[in-house]
């Protein structure tokens, strides 16, 4: 029988999930994107970290070797030169463990993700 993990139900529970070493990072990523969207929301959405604002804004969770960064395919695209010496997918970005975390890097996206979101909503 498959023993079931508990799955967090809010960013806190998340980040005190994480080894230790990892949650102070964590919390760097999370500061700064709440300070880039202080109108964003907090919640747990496919089980990480999740900032929504007029749909989802960004997501990001801890790895084994990397913080995962999730600004959708726009903040991949957007930022892709930038972003290049990390391992990126479509939607997705890791940032090494064993690297500084670009913490402006990931607020300049979160404030780009935020202007896409909020002139989404203008024109529906």
């Amino acid at each position: 029988m498959e023993k079931k993990t508990e799955q967090p139900q809010t960013i806190d529970a998340y980040i005190s999930m994480q080894p230790e070493n990892i949650r102070p990072l964590l919390e760097y990523v999370r500061r700064v994107i709440r300070n880039a969207a202080p109108q964003a929301t907090e919640t747990i959405s496919y089980r990480i970290p999740t900032f929504r604002l007029n749909g989802n804004l960004v997501h990001f969770g801890a790895s084994k070797n990397h913080i995962g960064f999730y600004p959708t395919p726009s903040g991949i695209k957007a930022f892709s030169k930038e972003l290049s010496p990390y391992a990126t997918s479509k939607g997705a970005v890791q940032f090494p463990l064993d690297q500084p975390v670009p913490l402006d890097l990931i607020g300049r996206i979160v404030r780009f993700r935020v202007n896409e979101n909020l002139k989404k909503n203008k024109e529906t």
